[in-house]
């Protein structure tokens, strides 16, 4: 017997919220039933693209959706994601999960007793050229970061290290799995009161030193990490999906050599990626691939390098 189609509805289709309503209205498993966002033209533009029902309010979705997205502002995460939780809703929402550890928790003890799926919108984790690399970084000893962006329009709301940096933050904890034993860190608000560019210097007990450089004031659009481990050393362009990896090959009674080059990637759209993880995970009722714990992982370590910071200034 065929599956029902999974009834989502997308809350807040503005700048990201458009494309999961994209996406879904042609995922297969999901059925777009509704999109939802405050300001009535913006969630009738995206029911016209989508043929969704266009409402304002979340509220009016009970009982009628089986999993619903949330990308509207960090401030709302919690109030929004909890009721659907609480109902055994399926819940993806956008990083940062909350505005605090404490609404964090929240969301994870509603999402464990009404055995709901929660999962959290870090899309790197989805890239390609990230999948392609977790299973070759197996002892990290320094990892260097670079995340820079033209100045936006939108997330102005929370410090570049709640915006941008927290995307790495979340790809390093999957990789080294080791707690971070100390952190230094910086930031200046250059543009507006928030912090506009960051730098953390991440030791993890294992060793692993990670240097992270997080901008959204910058000229030009820089994606990329770096993975240093004994005899090894991977390269991510997150934006172009493309990997390098090179290592010394030792030979008995020859000179060692460095091998590598390009490795194979094949490229796809990470949202993508994520939205059918998270469609799959709550019709199977298993964990997707960012859950709660991860989501809450990387904000408190966000969070962490944010105490850094204000502690600095």
């Amino acid at each position: 017997m065929a599956t029902e189609p999974l009834r989502v509805a997308v809350i807040g289709v503005g700048h990201l919220g458009r494309h999961h309503a994209r996406i879904l209205s042609a995922l297969d498993g999901a059925r777009l039933v509704a999109v939802v966002d405050t300001i009535p033209e913006r969630a009738a533009e995206a029911a016209a693209a989508t043929g969704a029902e266009p409402l304002s309010d979340f509220t009016a979705l009970a009982g009628k959706v089986d999993a619903v997205t949330i990308a509207v502002p960090t401030d709302l995460h919690h109030d929004i994601a909890r009721p659907f939780l609480e109902r055994g809703t399926a819940v993806l929402v956008e990083k940062p999960m909350a505005r605090s550890l404490a609404e964090a928790d929240a969301l994870v003890s509603a999402a464990r007793a009404s055995q709901a799926t929660l999962a959290v919108g870090h899309t790197e984790r989805f890239n390609p050229a990230v999948a392609a690399v977790m299973p070759l970084v197996t002892s990290p000893r320094f990892i260097e970061v670079h995340r820079l962006g033209v100045f936006p329009d939108r997330s102005l709301d929370i410090d570049v290290v709640f915006d941008l940096m927290i995307h790495d933050l979340d790809v390093i904890l999957a990789l080294v799995r080791s707690d971070v034993a100390a952190i230094e860190a910086v930031g200046v608000p250059v543009l507006t009161p928030r912090f506009d560019i960051a730098n953390a210097r991440l030791r993890f007990a294992s060793g692993c030193i990670a240097n992270v450089t997080a901008s959204r004031i910058s000229r030009d659009r820089v994606r990329k990490i770096r993975f240093f481990q004994p005899d090894s050393y991977l390269s991510i362009d997150y934006a172009a999906q493309e990997v390098e990896g090179w290592r010394l090959v030792r030979r008995e009674g020859a000179r060692p050599a460095i091998e590598g080059g390009p490795l194979a990637v094949t490229h796809d759209e990470p949202l993508r990626l994520e939205l059918a993880d998270f469609v799959a995970a709550a019709r199977d009722r298993r964990p997707p691939v960012v859950d709660g714990h991860a989501g809450r992982r990387a904000l408190e370590l966000a969070t962490r390098i944010a105490e850094k910071m204000e502690s600095a200034v």
